[in-house]
């Protein structure tokens, strides 16, 4: 099973195989299946060429695996990946020489 532990828009700032992109999507993804879980990190860029525009293209994605492991989903550890999650998706954003601006949601985070 696979879950979005953590999802949000966020206003951002990058150019992909042409295509400037005005906002990202962030994630937080767990998935657990036959005793073990694995958690993701995950950011994808898109247009958002207008307000109503929220037309994800996953081509310009990037992730992270941050733990696997036998066992299941843990609160505890589910709050400590949310506290670096800004770090770590900065790291990855980097990697497709895009910018997140953190201090300007698109839309109020998802829990699951």
């Amino acid at each position: 099973m696979t879950i979005n532990v953590y999802e949000q828009y966020f206003e951002a700032d990058a150019t992909f195989a042409g295509v400037a992109r005005h906002a990202a999507k962030v994630l937080l993804v767990a998935a657990s299946e036959l005793g073990a879980v694995r958690y993701e990190a995950a950011v994808t860029f898109f247009p958002h060429n207008d307000d109503e525009d929220f037309a994800v293209s996953y081509d310009a994605y990037a992730s992270t695996e941050l733990y696997a492991a036998a066992g299941r989903r843990s609160k505890k550890r589910e709050a400590a990946m949310l506290e670096t999650l800004p770090e770590t998706i900065d790291a990855l954003a980097e990697r497709l020489d895009g910018k997140i601006f953190w201090d300007r949601p698109l839309s109020d985070a998802r829990r699951g």
